[in-house]
């Protein structure tokens, strides 16, 4: 192997180092601390300037107290539990949106296949905290979406709709909208139509055409599509903190409140390895998934 291809296959190998498995390793070792009134507020039960011999205590004395912690108060749990709910039936709205839309720009005349694609990156261009604080003034009692519904009288009195799941519902289908409309419309793309035309042909109705070829076809792209907006989606904290208040259970929301409000470090960082450890599993299968893809092109 030459020095070039070494030095093209080193460079991932060495972000993945620098920005994943160094900060893991530092919150894994927080995450086996003792909180205390200090700054930073931790004692730390690993000491590498003892050398090997304080590796070796460490290891010996291992203290998994925080994770322990974590099983005895039921708040964590159910931020875990609520997490994982919230995300996945976000992931599933932002499919039955993201399909149609998807569907509809791979079937659209070339000439505008660019033009609705830079309609779809378009939210990118704003700053994300932006788009979220605009919710608040569509969805607030006195905003746009309530004062047009009492406008052409379909409600009487403004709907709550702030402060409420819903609201966070409706802020991460439509900030992780274009994770899902991307993978699926590049998928749709590639497709060659002349297999729907032969389907049609054989006697299949446009619906069953669609339901037999075009869907499985797609099913890659809504994989990818789903853990794209599902792994972001779980640790979510902007969303449901300006949108779902303090109702809105999220493990990210619980994971600030930890590290910024009680200052307890340890338990903070213990929250965080599991909340990796639970992402860990939608990421291989998604790479399995880009493996199967990748052996069925080729």
């Amino acid at each position: 192997m030459n020095l070039a291809r070494r030095t093209l296959i080193g460079i991932p190998y060495l972000w993945l180092l620098l920005l994943f498995l160094v900060p893991f390793g530092i919150i894994l070792k927080i995450s086996l601390s003792d909180v205390t009134l200090a700054i930073p507020p931790y004692t730390p039960t690993l000491d590498l300037t003892e050398g090997w011999s304080g590796i070796r205590a460490f290891l010996r004395g291992l203290d998994w107290e925080n994770y322990v912690f974590l099983t005895e108060d039921d708040l964590y749990w159910k931020a875990y539990l609520s997490s994982l709910k919230i995300a996945l039936i976000s992931t599933f709205f932002t499919l039955c949106v993201g399909y149609p839309i998807a569907y509809g720009m791979a079937r659209a005349a070339p000439e505008w296949r660019p033009t609705l694609m830079m309609l779809v990156i378009l939210p990118f261009w704003t700053s994300f905290l932006i788009r979220v604080y605009a919710w608040i003034g569509i969805l607030s009692s006195e905003g746009y979406l309530n004062q047009f519904l009492q406008w052409i009288g379909l409600i009487s009195e403004p709907l709550q709709i702030m402060n409420t799941p819903t609201a966070v519902y409706i802020g991460i289908v439509y900030t992780y909208l274009p994770f899902m409309i991307l993978p699926i419309y590049a998928t749709l793309d590639r497709m060659d139509e002349s297999l729907l035309e032969a389907a049609e042909d054989l006697g299949c109705s446009r619906l069953s055409a669609f339901w037999m070829v075009t869907f499985p076809l797609s099913r890659s792209g809504i994989i990818a599509g789903c853990f794209l907006v599902f792994i972001p989606a779980i640790g979510e904290f902007v969303i449901p903190s300006l949108l779902g208040g303090s109702s809105t259970l999220m493990i990210g929301k619980v994971l600030w409140e930890e590290f910024f409000s009680n200052r307890d470090w340890p338990v903070a960082s213990a929250v965080a390895i599991i909340l990796l450890l639970i992402l860990v599993i939608p990421i291989i299968l998604f790479q399995k998934n880009q493996e199967k893809e990748q052996e069925a092109d080729a």
